[in-house]
């Protein structure tokens, strides 16, 4: 075993919030005599942007995550390699004030209620309700409902809870939108039971999501999809938006 350098923060979930000290040790192990040069911490911050081949002409790069970094690097001679480790850690922004006002959606999908669909006389029959507890949702608390196939001609074979993040970037010469999958949920599999209540649970990863935000050029918004799978491959959605906030 060589020389081998590590960062432990203290902190288990490496979740801060602003005026918190970060704190923690760096660990250096080596079997033999060590000498070095120095050795220094170093704390980013970074957006890393991407570029959407959508929207080439418009306005091309896309917030993809912010991304806080804490650096060691260990200087060593001229013959010994320098040692570097990176540690990540999470920073949340402030909580807002005030309450989440409760939004609850009742919802009822046939096929007279889809849109985009050209064949519609081609549907099986079907009717399924439901409701969403809230639209208007805390980060920390899981988005829930309930679901019922109330009948259908064609067998279910899957229904699902997608979660996409919606970023658009804008200015005088035009607004692009991009919007990414970042989470995806089974919530029942094959041919459901008709009438029986499904539950909606989806807890917000913590990671790919953050309090909605909206500025005059750049706007970062959620939704979730209500897909359901048929066993002769129709595809069934309802998209609902949702706002999320940090209390």
């Amino acid at each position: 075993m060589g020389t081998a350098l590590d960062i432990k923060i203290k902190r288990a979930n490496k979740v801060y919030h602003c005026g918190e000290i970060l704190t923690g040790v760096v660990v250096i192990t080596s079997k033999d005599a060590l000498q070095h040069q120095g050795v220094s911490l170093t704390m980013e911050g970074s957006v890393n942007l991407q570029l959407s081949a959508k929207s080439v002409g418009v306005f091309e790069a896309f917030y993809n995550s912010v991304k806080y970094t804490l650096r060691c690097d260990m200087r060593r001679s001229i013959l010994a390699k320098d040692l570097s480790k990176t540690c990540e850690f999470i920073v949340h922004s402030p909580p807002q004030k005030g309450k989440a006002t409760p939004s609850p959606v009742d919802f009822t999908i046939t096929p007279e209620t889809l849109q985009n669909v050209k064949e519609r006389a081609l549907l099986p029959k079907f009717l399924i309700r439901g409701h969403l507890n809230s639209t208007n949702c805390t980060i920390t608390q899981p988005l829930t409902g309930e679901l019922v196939v109330v009948n259908s001609d064609a067998a279910v074979k899957s229904i699902e809870l997608q979660l996409v993040r919606v970023e658009t970037c804008g200015c005088a010469e035009g607004y692009a939108r991009d919007a990414t999958e970042i989470q995806n949920i089974q919530i029942a599999d094959g041919d459901v039971c008709r009438n029986l209540p499904i539950p909606i649970y989806m807890v917000f990863p913590r990671l790919f999501t953050c309090p909605t935000l909206e500025t005059t050029n750049f706007k970062v918004e959620f939704e979730v999809n209500i897909v359901v799978l048929l066993h002769d491959d129709h595809l069934i959605t309802e998209n609902f938006p949702l706002k999320l906030c940090r209390l």
